[in-house]
């Protein structure tokens, strides 16, 4: 056979493509093929049993069209194009997806068809119904939720809602994500054909699930009504209610349909009903409502009469793949919590196994540790050691110094006792010296009051002896014939005598000042060495007074001798308590030296002595120190005696 020959019997064909809900396949048709032979290509493609749901649809000028299965597809109105562009669809719905949807594809196919027809808004379903469906569509495409995979944001290129839900509801995508994701979280455990068949359970519930509408009227000019058929029968609408049929016929009441050019009649199985007629729009759609009507008819007459034989064999499988899957799904969900469980049980011994070596490690670092601490023990061990002993050591040192410090608390009361006594005993001085210095005042009142006496005496004596010089020598010129020698010696001796008398005094109380100063010079010394010592004593007893408590008495005391000395003459204030205590003892004496002829310095040719009798007040404890040099100052030395020196004139 030649070649040629093979080419004139290989038969003529042409190009198809099919799209279904989830892929696109073309075939090569021959020329002459009926539709029932391209539909019968297509479901054998996809593994399809339970085809008499199912249909092959195109467009023609604006208008969905079945193809016919009797006819040639090439004798239909198909579209002129290359390849030929057909929609493998569901064409006719089942009254219970559950019981009649038995293939997982046919089950697939009506589950995507369905959404889509309810996203596109064919199929009116309310807002929280849609939240619901759309949870279950998840589950049908992702499983059994995990947050850890499912993260925020992994359904925001999913199309899930009708656009009518969005617009009527003012919520964000996240807003809606997060309604999904609390439904789809509920679905755990779910399967993903169950999840589907759920949906569809669902789905079938709603007044327009399966319903093909069609614009008729009851005239042929309006075309105010709805004619819709479904599984269950052909309804009437208003143009603007899709939801609730005026007119309702069941397949069951209906005896016959028929149609002429554009008019369509409906007679009921009782023969008094009403014949209902009606007008469409064309006559190619009168054609499709009696082919959509003509197999919905069968289907309703096929599902109340006994199974066939393909039927009750693809139930039996459908029922053993459903028990298989049953079957299969808990052993999946078994080995699924086996193998959680081991992965938790795995988790855990990693948990155990990690946490054991940071215990080993950590008793590592703990051993190395309590090594060093154990070297640092035996080191501080042997510090403490020495420590013991020198504290030990110092222990017997203080209790030596304890011992110390009672004998010098015992001593330091007794200094204490002999101190407040000695203050005592300067407080009475202070007083008796107030007292002495105001008798001595009296005193050095009334040697003033006798010098100013004897000094006028004096002046009176050589005021007569001046009188009787000059009478003397008028006497002589008188009576020259008198011995001038006898006279002179006899004037001279009355004179003498009365000089000599007051010479003898003038001596005497001179010699009794020159004693008293010798007195005092000694006294003065005496007490000066005596005051140095009870400096001394006063000094080193402040310093241990610090830390008895006994400063603050001390001070006290000398404050109480201030304001004893206060209350002394004026004369006398010139010495102040800092200078009774005065460490510097200055000189006792003025710079001016005594001598038997003028006791006190001054500045005048006409020099004086006062006699001053001893003081009965007898102390050597406390000498008024810090005698000022001047000349024209009060100077007052306590020392058994009273010295009072007077201004100098």
């Amino acid at each position: 056979m030649s070649i040629r020959g093979l080419k004139k019997k290989q038969p003529k064909t042409f190009k198809v493509k099919v799209i279904t809900m989830d892929a696109e396949m073309e075939f090569s048709c021959e020329m002459k093929w009926k539709g029932k032979d391209l539909f019968d290509l297509v479901c054998r493609a996809l593994g399809l049993r339970e085809t008499w749901f199912f249909g092959l649809q195109y467009t023609i000028k604006g208008m969905h069209t079945w193809l016919k299965m009797d006819k040639k597809v090439l004798d239909q109105e198909i579209p002129k194009e290359d390849p030929v562009s057909f929609r493998f669809l569901a064409k006719f719905y089942p009254e219970k997806v559950e019981e009649e949807l038995l293939q997982e594809i046919t089950q697939h196919l009506f589950f995507l068809q369905v959404k889509k027809q309810i996203l596109d808004e064919e199929i009116y379903c309310s807002p929280e119904a849609t939240v619901l469906l759309a949870s279950y569509a998840v589950q049908a495409k992702y499983g059994d939720y995990d947050p850890n995979f499912h993260e925020p944001g992994f359904l925001a290129q999913e199309e899930l809602l009708p656009k009518r839900v969005l617009r009527q509801y003012q919520m964000t995508a996240d807003m809606w994500e997060e309604k999904i994701s609390a439904w789809y979280a509920e679905h755990r455990g779910i399967a993903r054909d169950e999840a589907k068949m759920n949906y569809l359970k669902i789905a079938q519930d709603l007044e327009m699930y399966g319903v093909n509408y069609f614009p008729i009227a009851q005239n042929k000019s309006d075309t105010d009504l709805l004619l819709g058929v479904d599984a269950k029968g052909i309804h009437v609408y208003s143009i603007n209610n899709r939801f609730s049929p005026n007119k309702s016929f069941e397949w069951s009441g209906i005896r016959n349909i028929s149609y002429s050019e554009k008019e369509l009649t409906i007679k009921p199985l009782d023969k008094k009903a009403e014949v209902f007629k009606f007008f469409s729009s064309q006559l190619k759609v009168n054609k499709l409502i009696l082919q959509l009507c003509i197999g919905n008819h069968d289907l309703f007459m096929r599902r109340r009469k006994v199974d066939s034989i393909e039927i009750q064999q693809m139930k039996a499988q459908a029922r053993e793949e459903k028990a298989r899957k049953k079957m299969e799904t808990q052993r999946l969900a078994r080995e699924k919590q086996l193998r959680e469980e081991a992965e938790r049980a795995k988790e855990e011994l990693e948990r155990r196994l990690f946490q054991m070596e940071d215990e080993a490690r950590q008793a590592n670092e703990a051993l190395l540790r309590s090594q060093e601490t154990a070297e640092l023990l035996a080191e501080k061990a042997q510090i403490a050691e020495e420590e013991a002993k020198l504290l030990a050591q110092n222990a017997a040192e203080a209790e030596q110094e304890r011992q110390r410090l009672e004998i010098t608390a015992l001593k330091t009361k007794e200094e204490k006792r002999l101190m407040e006594q000695k203050m005592r005993e300067t407080e009475l001085i202070a007083v008796k010296l107030v007292k002495e210095s105001d008798r001595r005042a009296k005193e050095a009142e009334h040697l003033k009051q006798d010098l100013h006496e004897a000094r006028e005496a004096e002046r009176k004596a050589k005021q007569k002896l001046l009188d009787v010089t000059k009478l003397n020598y008028l006497h002589v010129a008188r009576y020259p014939h008198h011995s001038p020698a006898d006279t002179g010696h006899v004037n001279f001796d009355k004179g003498s005598v009365k000089m000599d008398l007051k010479d003898v005094d003038l001596k005497r109380l001179s010699f009794e000042i020159e004693r008293e100063r010798l007195d005092y010079l000694e006294k003065s010394k005496k007490f000066e060495d005596r005051l140095k010592e009870l400096k001394s004593e006063i000094h080193a007893l402040k310093l241990e007074e610090k830390q008895t408590g006994l400063f603050s008495h001390w001070n006290e005391v000398l404050g109480s001798l201030d304001r004893s000395i206060g209350n002394a003459p004026s004369w006398m204030k010139t010495f102040g308590a800092g200078d009774l205590l005065d460490i510097n003892v200055q000189k006792p004496f003025p710079a001016y030296p005594l001598n038997a002829t003028s006791s006190w310095p001054c500045t005048n040719k006409n020099q004086h002595t006062v006699p001053v009798e001893k003081s009965t007040f007898q102390t050597n404890t406390l000498v008024a120190s810090n005698v000022g040099t001047g000349t024209r100052k009060h100077i007052i030395k306590v020392m058994g005696f009273v010295c009072i020196f007077p201004k100098c004139e």
